[in-house]
């Protein structure tokens, strides 16, 4: 790959097609998170059903402390739906 700028929220189509990662999957009709390793150790995320659109980049520590949470369960209040499915966030 050429020598390119790689900044957050660029477009995940100049990152190329090559080295894009579905880490899960799961019974979501296709669309999931797509991650790519950089060059530089840094960590690329992309929409699968939009690859062309944004490319949220990361570096090793800020993924590795999200892995490492989200293994401890920290994340688990994403998985929590609204009871009125309008998206509030609900609490334990």
């Amino acid at each position: 790959m050429d020598r390119i700028r790689i900044y957050n929220g660029m477009p995940a189509s100049e990152l190329g097609s090559e080295g894009w990662h579905k880490p899960w999957s799961g019974g979501n009709g296709g669309e999931c998170v797509e991650a790519m390793r950089l060059q530089d150790g840094r960590v690329a995320l992309r929409q699968s059903t939009d690859p062309n659109g944004p490319a949220l980049i990361y570096t090793h520590g800020e993924i590795e402390s999200f892995i490492r949470g989200a293994k401890a369960g920290e994340a688990d209040f994403l998985l929590h739906a609204a009871p009125c499915g309008c998206g509030e966030v609900r609490t334990a």
